[in-house]
């Protein structure tokens, strides 16, 4: 296990926006950053960052936490694998106190023992490339061959598989990893009760994901045989997903973002090549076709995808689809075609820097304009082809949703074939409009629900709706008759939920205020002496609660009611980062949604000099407040209890029930009569000893 200390020098040292700024294209807004969700599909960023409290937050998905929770959340972590990557990040050493056995490796997910396989398959083959005879006479010649330097060997972990029937499977049995693991990452075959290396003899390209750990290899023969497969990749598992990876991502991601724009390449040695020439910002799908998520993969650093072709005619139609998968994400899509008998690896090792940006830079095309011109080449002047062709590109704006990109793109395809624009508008528009009609027929097949908005609040100024940034819980800006209202309307578990969240709140976020109330003591004749006195609003809240015997309903805000109480008994006042930074992802995730305000007050009102009341100007208050609203909210159920009892016995017209009816409205009256005493609100907080 981690050492508590170690942990609290990571929570420490480590910086959210940094860690998420290396999956998330962060922007600055106000003091945090924003950026669109990771998680979900949106339009309009929702998904925040605050330096200061060091919390992250997704309002589209819900989902937020501190750095270590964004690991487990983004990249699938364990607690344990996320404070590790955040320890080889910030160079923190970590000192386990003692090393796990076999039997407690064999115990972990199966995810997390395919990882560990992954990394010393790794590990082996990079070893081989450099120190087994085998391995430098084939593996590393055949990399110095292709004109890759030492550096970028190491930096991308090539390796190579020793061309054995089961030297590693071999070494890795001996290391007390299961064959069940091998087998399942692809690393070992079994046939016939005989076990060996799936990727003997090949070289070996590790695939990682974005965080850098090794998902799987992509392995290429050396042997010119055309009965064996030139590339052998890992097999799908809970691990490798090969339709949501990009190779290189995890080297590239920097770069794209630093650049805007994300280079869109084939194979392993394209990324290598153009990584060696210095152009960094580069990805490959890896011979597969592009997939959905492998776009949204690069739409998490930019917008903005050039699409590198070598000639292979055949390959560039099929990739198509692909274009439109893009425009439909709303990105932006150029595209290179290289010379005949060139791709991105021949071209790049032949260039420098400058050569190889500039020749991408003057041949890039808009994608209207490529499509045009492979299509025509097939086309003539035979007119049903044109039209034909036409049609496709026409499909292909079609799936843009801006109407401003679709007009401009309209424009061009009108000018490249001759047709009047307002022909192709209407025929984008009539294709646009089918689709839209084929989804509102599927959705009408079955029984919808309407889904919940999001409210905004607004200021109205002449003819405009202007958003207002601002730091104030919207129950402040309620008036007091509309919320007894409010109150009166909620019945149950949300009145009792309702106020437990609000307690909870002002816990999180007010706990080590000191606030004023009343100590009251009784002299020797019994006489109440009353004194003014300064307490924590932790104190002042546990005290409440404990003195009406008092538990939350809710599991996890009962959890973090009696982490403060232990706390309290230990001498610890907990503050909010300690909920924030806590290793159970239930607690940080929640007490972040807690915490969180989308809003925060714009600076441009404290310039003209706007001002607001917050709710910490008025904190005693809002204290008193927060426990009356609670207590009350349980007496007013009890008494809903109490009622449902009597409607009931009074069904019943026996003696017995007319004997219970009376203790039960005895018992209303006493309810009524606390009820009073919490709304007069003289009472709180007089007994603290």
């Amino acid at each position: 296990m981690i050492p508590k200390q170690t942990i609290d020098e990571i929570f420490q040292t480590a910086r959210v926006e940094e860690v998420i700024g290396d999956f998330v294209h962060l922007k600055k807004s106000g003091s945090n950053f924003k950026a669109k969700s990771p998680f979900v599909d949106e339009k309009t960023p929702s998904f925040m960052v605050s330096p200061a409290k060091q919390i992250w937050k997704c309002f589209s998905s819900s989902k937020g936490g501190n750095v270590v929770s964004f690991l487990m959340e983004a990249e699938h972590f364990t607690y344990v694998e996320a404070l590790k990557w955040l320890a080889n990040k910030y160079n923190i050493e970590i000192k386990e106190d003692r090393e796990r056995t076999p039997e407690e490796i064999a115990a972990y997910t199966v995810r997390e023992n395919l990882s560990i396989i992954n990394e010393f398959a790794r590990d082996h083959f990079v070893y081989n490339l450099h120190n087994n005879e085998q391995g430098k006479a084939i593996g590393l010649s055949y990399f110095i061959e292709r004109g890759f330097r030492e550096d970028i060997i190491n930096k991308f972990q090539l390796g190579y598989c020793l061309d054995e029937s089961n030297g590693f499977t071999k070494q890795a049995l001996d290391k007390n990893y299961k064959l069940e693991y091998l087998e399942k990452v692809g690393l070992t075959k079994t046939k016939e009760d005989r076990s060996f290396d799936f990727f003997r003899g090949r070289v070996m390209f590790p695939i990682h994901s974005v965080a850098g750990k090794v998902l799987g290899f992509g392995g290429r023969t050396l042997k010119s045989d055309k009965k064996i497969a030139k590339y052998f990749n890992s097999p799908e598992s809970e691990l490798y997903n090969k339709s949501k990876i990009l190779y290189g991502l995890y080297f590239a991601k920097t770069s794209i973002i630093k650049y805007d724009r994300c280079f869109l390449v084939e194979g392993y040695t394209d990324v290598i090549s153009m990584h060696q020439a210095g152009v960094e910002n580069v990805v490959a799908s890896s011979g597969t076709a592009l997939t959905e998520d492998q776009i949204k993969l690069i739409k998490r650093y930019s917008n903005n995808i050039t699409i590198l072709y070598d000639g292979d005619a055949a390959g560039i139609k099929a990739s198509f689809r692909g274009i439109d998968m893009i425009l439909a994400q709303g990105m932006n899509v150029k595209v290179v075609l290289f010379p005949d008998g060139e791709d991105p690896d021949s071209y790049a090792k032949k260039s420098t820097t400058s050569e190889l940006e500039a020749y991408i830079e003057d041949n890039s095309k808009d994608f209207i304009v490529f499509k045009s011109d492979v299509l025509l080449e097939g086309a003539g002047n035979d007119p049903i082809k044109k039209a034909e062709l036409i049609n496709d590109i026409v499909a292909s704006i079609a799936v843009i949703e801006d109407a401003i990109k679709r007009q401009i793109y309209c424009r061009e395809c009108s000018s490249i074939f001759g047709i009047d624009e307002q022909t192709i508008i209407q025929a984008v528009n009539k294709v646009r409009a089918n689709k839209t009609t084929s989804r509102y027929k599927s959705k009408n097949t079955s029984t919808q629900t309407s889904s919940s908005s999001q409210t905004q609040t607004q200021v109205q100024t002449g003819n405009n709706n202007i958003p207002i940034e601002y730091d104030i819980p919207i129950e402040a800006m309620i008036p007091d008759e509309y919320k007894e209202q409010a109150q009166t309307a909620t019945k149950g578990t949300d009145r009792i939920s309702s106020q437990e969240h609000d307690l909870i709140r002002i816990l999180l976020n007010y706990g080590l205020f000191m606030i004023k109330t009343e100590h009251v003591e009784e002299d020797e004749e019994g006489n109440e002496e009353v004194s003014e006195v300064e307490v924590s609003v932790i104190e002042l809240i546990l005290h409440e609660l404990e003195k009406d015997g008092i538990n939350f309903e809710n599991p996890i805000y009962e959890t973090i009611h009696q982490l403060f109480r232990e706390g309290v008994e230990k001498g610890e006042m907990y503050g909010e980062k300690f909920f924030l930074q806590h290793q159970d992802p239930d607690i940080s995730s929640k007490a972040v949604d807690i915490v969180s305000n989308r809003y925060e007050i714009s600076p441009k009102w404290i310039e003209k000099k706007v001002y607001t009341t917050t709710e910490l100007e008025k904190l005693e208050l809002a204290v008193k407040q927060s426990i009356y609203s609670y207590k009350t909210a349980r007496l007013r159920n009890e008494k809903d209890a109490i009622k449902k009892e009597i409607d009931r016995l009074n069904e019943m017209q026996d003696e017995e029930s007319i004997e219970e009816i009376r203790v039960l409205m005895a018992r209303q009256i006493k309810l009524d009569k606390v009820i009073g005493l919490l709304t007069n609100n003289d009472s709180l907080g007089r007994v603290i000893h």
